[in-house]
């Protein structure tokens, strides 16, 4: 029900300092702060921040008051149409699917990508290629929805009036020409966090203007955290969703999808249980360099480059041992009690580690995949490299699918 409080034991049981920090968009280090001025007060049995002391918070409150329940029952009235641009490994188009779309086509230009979509849904019309060079026209009766994210990239605003011809050349450009000739009912389209702040803001702003500029109303666009969406990852996407100005004179609004009722972790995504039926299968995966392995031996869960002894830290980080900042992406092991650290596209990166929490060796590819909640009928196609890439750069299935449902309702509600 509404409202109603799940027993979510990571709830009512309490916060970690680290998990609180991750729900309040907190440092850790500003909790643990709080804790030493004695305005949190940790069990001393579990070390975990009691429930009613942070119970005020919107976003504990928001997790407390969950309507996931309901919200999953939510089903198109119709069949809703759907054209996804930049789709890559099909993490997005997954939840969409899962909410209730039908998809029409889906663009992408990355080939072992498109195989991936090829062969687990051979009825998908993929369409592989440059996005500069697809007319979307003939599609302009036929779809309710456009979905993608766009790649950010830098505007040239010299001497510009900033409007729909002045972001060409950019992928935005691309995606806001098939807005353009497909004039769907709505848009979604996400990007990375950063998006708000890239160049002073005034990125956004030129999006802003253009989708004015198109004849849609852009909700206020909202950054969204995976671990709200029973997702096991630290992940952050912004969002920006569009209704088409003629449909949103009709009074339906689009609302935010509401936050799963607990935070899982990695325990949630490698072995059985809430999210899976089946502990985490074997898979390909990278292996590290005998020495990197040793010294990675030393790093226990949830640590990174500073739990070593001073003379490992010195031989691994060599002159970065002498520069300022924490780092803390460095010989980084996860934690099996904590969502996992964002994932990019490779495991073993350097600056951005991610060691398995109980062996010492990169995250394996099905392992990558469970953190993104795509199922494990979903294989993917091309070199390891590839796979990794594929799903590094995916929308957690789980989290899209939570987005859908809240397009469905916007979509059911302009039909009513």
């Amino acid at each position: 029900m509404a409202g109603k409080m799940l027993n979510s034991e990571n709830l009512t049981h309490g916060f970690s300092p680290e998990l609180l920090a991750d729900v309040l968009s907190l440092s850790k280090s500003s909790v643990e702060s709080r804790i030493k001025k004695g305005e949190l007060t940790p069990n001393p049995n579990t070390n975990l921040i009691p429930l009613e002391q942070v119970s005020h918070h919107l976003e504990v409150k928001s997790l407390l008051a969950s309507s996931w329940e309901d919200e999953i029952k939510i089903k198109p009235k119709r069949t809703y149409n759907l054209l996804e641009l930049f789709a890559g490994g099909g993490g997005l188009a997954l939840g969409m699917e899962e909410a209730g779309f039908n998809s029409v086509l889906l663009n992408e230009l990355d080939k072992h990508a498109c195989d991936t979509l090829k062969h687990n849904r051979p009825e998908w019309n993929v369409v592989q290629g440059d996005i500069s060079t697809i007319d979307f026209t003939d599609l302009n009766k036929d779809v309710d929805i456009v979905t993608g994210g766009f790649p950010c990239q830098a505007f040239s605003y010299a001497g510009k009036s900033l409007g729909l011809e002045d972001t060409r050349g950019t992928l935005f450009f691309e995606m806001a020409r098939a807005i353009k000739e497909v004039k769907p009912k709505v848009f979604m389209a996400e990007n990375v966090k950063a998006l708000l702040k890239h160049d002073n803001g005034r990125t956004l702003e030129v999006i802003k203007g253009v989708i004015d500029e198109l004849g849609y109303i852009l909700v206020e666009p909202k950054v969204l955290k995976a671990i709200f969406y029973k997702v096991p990852q630290k992940r952050e996407r912004l969002i920006l969703v569009g209704i088409r100005k003629d449909l949103a004179d009709k009074g339906a609004s689009f609302k935010w999808p509401s936050p799963y009722n607990k935070i899982l972790s990695l325990k949630d995504a490698f072995y059985k249980g809430e999210l899976y039926d089946t502990d985490v299968p074997l898979s390909q995966g990278q292996l590290y360099p005998t020495r990197k392995k040793e010294i990675m031996e030393h790093v226990p869960q949830g640590g990174y480059w500073r739990d070593l002894p001073d003379n490992l830290q010195r031989e691994y980080m060599k002159a970065s041992y002498f520069l300022g900042g924490g780092k803390t992406g460095m010989a980084r092991r996860l934690s099996m009690s904590e969502p996992s650290l964002t994932l990019t596209t490779a495991p073993a990166q350097k600056q951005t580690e991610r060691c398995h929490p109980t062996e010492t060796r990169p995250l394996q590819s099905r392992e990558y995949a469970r953190i993104q909640t795509f199922p494990d009928s979903w294989e993917f196609i091309g070199p390891l490299s590839a796979v990794y890439k594929q799903i590094g750069n995916a929308v957690p299935v789980n989290m899209a699918a939570a987005i859908g449902r809240s397009l469905i309702r916007l979509l059911n509600d302009l039909e009513a």
